[in-house]
């Protein structure tokens, strides 16, 4: 017990020596650490003052620059203020001088209208005047006018509706005769002046256009080598010939001419057709209906190749661009059609540079004219039947191909179908009877023709005082003799002008129709 009590006693002391140790040492560390402290205070505190007396010195120069620059830039903006302000107080200036201007252009302005209405109130007030003194002067005028027409009726027994009938009858008469005679002067003048260049115009045009006769017929002929083909030809119980015929179309005549094969057919492409499809046939020497049927297929897509290619060099052998490529085709296939045995490509194409050569001469689109010249017959070639005559379908193509209302209207109107609305109408007309109507380019069937003569002279026997009527030169020219106690000389050239009008109207023909009326009077006596 009491050594565990000194123990703690001891214990207790050490505590209080190491106490008292450490409050020694710790009061000796930080009185030297104060004194160091203190010393680099003071270096501190010299430091400080130095960087803020060089601070001072700085923002001293500082300012002085800052304040120089500001100086200069507010001189700078005060100039450039000023110079808006003088550029302002210019356009102010010249504002108030054109205000000025215009008042006294205004002011000038209202002194005239003040002096134009004055002067138009003065005229207006004379014009009233004149208004009222003629008033009164037409009323005199119609009291003496009807006193002289009262008189008037007295006199003649008649009223004044009865003299103005009668003498409006007279005058209807008199008028009509020289209405008739004017015109016949008119026209006759018209002829002397114009008929000469229009002659000259026409045999110009039909002088440089020269064209071979071609004349197409419904049949072609197949020549062959030696008889001894026919019979590969007809086959076996005529299997060959059968199946060429159902391929193509067309009709194969195989008879006692020899070396020759008739092949029969209103439609030239399927002729033509059946022909190469023959050659082929007869070349090879392999004659079967199998290889008839192949030999036929690849003939008709040659021929559609040809078509398209045929109507590429037409067209671009008239110099004419941008037509559609159905167009082009259509064109093609005109090579193997006909019309009164008048090749329909050949035609076209005439027609195509009569047109040209026309409208040249007229002074118009000679491309357009080609155009519309080489189109006017497109309408013979349709795919399938059409009510429509030739001129109107070959009209609706053109409108569906996108081609001009110039061109379409000519097309439509080349045989009066529709009104010409263009002057490449009639000349399209003019250029299509001048080929049709050239000697050996068409076949005309004899009983049309006879027919389309004894019409002419049915139409002249119309009218009366005709006392025979006679179509001469190939229905050119219809002479006409009249009976000279029914008609008078003026009577012969109005019969002659109704006559060309009905004929205009009511007839087709190719060229022109001269109408003579011969008018004589003759007298007979005998001597005996």
């Amino acid at each position: 017990m009491d050594s565990t009590l000194m123990i703690i006693i001891g214990c207790i002391i050490g505590l209080a020596i190491g106490f008292g140790i450490a409050k020694f040492l710790e009061k000796k560390s930080s009185s030297s650490f104060i004194a160091n402290a203190k010393k680099e205070a003071a270096s501190i505190s010299k430091e400080a003052a130095t960087i803020i007396k060089d601070a001072k010195n700085n923002a001293e120069s500082i300012k002085k620059d800052k304040i120089l620059q500001a100086k200069e830039k507010f001189l700078e903006l005060k100039a450039e203020h000023e110079q808006v302000i003088l550029g302002r107080d210019k356009k102010i200036s010249e504002a108030e001088k054109r205000t000025r201007d215009k008042e006294s252009q205004v002011s000038n302005e209202l002194s005239k209208a003040k002096k134009l209405k004055e002067e138009s109130e003065s005229k207006i007030t004379d014009y009233n005047n004149r208004i009222d003194f003629l008033d009164k002067k037409q009323q005199e005028i119609d009291k003496l006018h009807k006193s002289q027409v009262e008189q008037l009726e007295v006199i003649s027994g008649l009223s004044a509706d009865e003299a103005k009938n009668q003498l409006v009858e007279s005058l209807k008469a008199e008028a009509k005769t020289n209405a008739m005679s004017h015109i016949q002067d008119t026209i006759e003048e018209a002829k002397l002046t114009a008929q000469q260049e229009a002659k000259k115009i026409i045999i110009n045009t039909i002088q440089r256009v020269g064209t071979e006769e071609a004349v197409e017929n419904c049949v072609s002929v197949f020549n062959i080598e030696s008889d001894d083909v026919k019979g590969r030809i007809i086959g076996r119980e005529g299997r060959n010939i059968r199946a060429l015929e159902a391929a193509t179309g067309v009709e194969i005549i195989v008879d006692d001419t020899p070396e020759a094969i008739i092949l029969s057919c209103f439609d030239p492409v399927r002729r033509e057709i059946a022909r190469l499809a023959l050659h082929k046939l007869v070349t090879d020497g392999r004659i079967h209906p199998a290889r008839i049927e192949e030999v036929v297929t690849k003939t008709t897509k040659q021929i559609e190749d040809e078509i398209i290619e045929v109507g590429k060099r037409t067209v671009i052998d008239l110099g004419i661009h941008g037509l559609h490529p159905e167009l082009i085709k259509i064109v093609g296939r005109m090579k193997y059609r006909s019309s009164y045995g008048q090749n329909l490509l050949q035609h076209s194409r005439e027609v195509a540079k009569l047109c040209g050569i026309m409208a040249a001469e007229l002074g118009l689109n000679v491309k357009v004219a080609k155009r519309a010249g080489l189109l006017h017959d497109i309408g013979k070639v349709p795919d399938a039947e059409s009510d429509l005559p030739h001129a109107l379908l070959g009209m609706q193509w053109a409108e569906k191909y996108g081609e001009k209302e110039e061109v379409c209207n000519a097309i439509g109107a080349h045989h009066d179908e529709i009104e010409m609305k263009f002057l490449l109408s009639p000349v399209v007309q003019v250029c299509d009877a001048i080929s049709g109507a050239r000697p050996g380019a068409r076949r005309q069937v004899l009983d049309s023709y006879i027919q389309r003569l004894k019409d002419l002279e049915e139409i002249a026997y119309g009218f009366g005082g005709v006392k025979s009527a006679y179509a001469i030169q190939a229905g050119r020219e219809l002479r006409v003799i009249v009976e000279s106690e029914k008609v008078n000389d003026e009577m012969a050239a109005t019969l002659s002008f109704e006559i060309s009008h009905k004929i205009q109207t009511e007839m087709t023909y190719p060229g022109q129709v001269k109408i003579t009326v011969i008018r004589e009077t003759r007298a007979v006596n005998i001597a005996k």
